[in-house]
């Protein structure tokens, strides 16, 4: 097992590449390399200000180390705002595992990646993500503490999904009580990008009340058993960009609201669970304003399932983690409010509180 801590500046300055990606002085970023069970992961620390940095791993084959790295600049960075925004006392983090979580993904490699985590002495707290499952994080906990969302059989708050849906769920009933008046969604055309487990217990709530969904993925399996589950249409175009819809709702991986689609989206609001969905936060941002397209800061509403981890660190119980989520709704309605009275966008409105609290935290640690 060897482990590689690097500056975030020294790699900036040893490769312009790096220049043009994500890097957002970052504190620590880890890169992990075990040749017997083929791991290949990376670690990134954002900022422990308000906190030990929290964030889940993500198994995915990506098409290059680069995007991989990209990728966890990226994500760390949105978990220490995600934090922040939410009132909790945790800093950023995160971690991506290169490979097929399908076919790759073995209690060995898990272990081994929880050795990793262990080396940092609680630094950085994983939890799951895409490609990972309440089952793996209970295998990391083998060989190290610093893990939430573990089983409730052994003491944890048990799959983050749902609570994370939940608290999407609240961001979008707030964005359409703030563009239409109401917050009923009853009628409403909702288009679901991704379906996994958050998208589909998503998708619960939004048949719930009576929601017209549509629902789109890479997985036709997947598909046909959300339709057959909830009676939704599933949609067969090439460019779900350009199809009339009330409700945008990303729910797969970050930067689907891009220079290639946002001119072509036909929506009133964008509120998902995807991280990351504008590609250029400050343009993209911006032009969705200008087009009176309301954006639900995607770190804000998707807090759910950190709401839903920290509670194994603050031993607070499920009606806590409910209310917590709920919350969401109000915290939303003010960053819209916010973002009008200041003329800035949702997005940088949500961010400007959570840099505050940090910086006001900062301060108080200096004295």
């Amino acid at each position: 097992m060897t482990t590689d801590l690097i500056d975030a500046k020294d790699l900036v300055k040893a490769d312009p590449v790096f220049g043009q990606m994500s890097f957002d002085d970052h504190e620590q970023i880890v890169f992990c390399n075990d040749k017997d069970t083929g791991l290949k992961a990376i670690i990134g620390i954002h900022n422990t200000v308000l906190g030990p940095a929290l964030g889940g791993t993500r198994m995915w084959q990506y098409n290059s180390e680069w995007e991989a790295l990209n990728d966890v600049l990226r994500l760390s960075r949105g978990m220490t705002f995600k934090s922040a925004i939410t009132g909790l006392n945790l800093g950023g983090g995160k971690a991506v595992i290169i490979g097929d979580a399908k076919t790759q993904k073995t209690p060995e490699l898990m272990r081994r990646f929880g050795e990793f985590v262990h080396s940092l002495s609680g630094r950085y707290i994983t939890a799951e993500d895409v490609g990972m499952a309440t089952e793996d994080m209970d295998t990391v906990r083998e060989v190290t503490p610093f893990v939430t969302g573990i089983s409730e059989s052994k003491g944890g708050a048990g799959n983050p999904s749902p609570i994370t849906a939940y608290g999407v769920f609240m961001g979008m009933k707030a964005a359409a009580k703030y563009k239409y008046g109401s917050d009923i969604l009853e009628d409403k055309n909702v288009y679901v990008q991704g379906i996994g487990n958050v998208g589909e217990a998503l998708v619960e709530h939004l048949v719930n009340e009576g929601a017209k969904v549509t629902i789109a993925d890479i997985s036709e399996e997947r598909l046909e058993e959300v339709k057959a589950k909830y009676g939704v249409s599933i949609y067969r175009g090439n460019d779900i960009y350009s199809e009339n819809m009330d409700i945008y709702a990303p729910c797969a991986l970050g930067a689907t609201v891009n220079d290639n689609t946002i001119d072509r989206l036909k929506a009133d609001i964008v509120a998902g669970a995807a991280n990351n969905q504008l590609a250029d936060e400050l343009r993209h941002g911006r032009i969705l304003q200008d087009r009176g397209i309301l954006y639900a800061p995607d770190f804000l509403i998707n807090a759910g399932g950190i709401i839903n981890v920290y509670a194994e660190l603050e031993n607070y119980d499920r009606a806590e983690i409910m209310r917590k989520t709920e919350n969401i709704y109000n915290t939303t309605l003010e960053i819209f409010e916010n973002a009008k009275s200041n003329n800035v966008t949702t997005h940088n409105a949500a961010l400007n509180i959570a840099k505050d609290r940090i910086e006001t935290r900062k301060r108080e640690n200096a004295k």
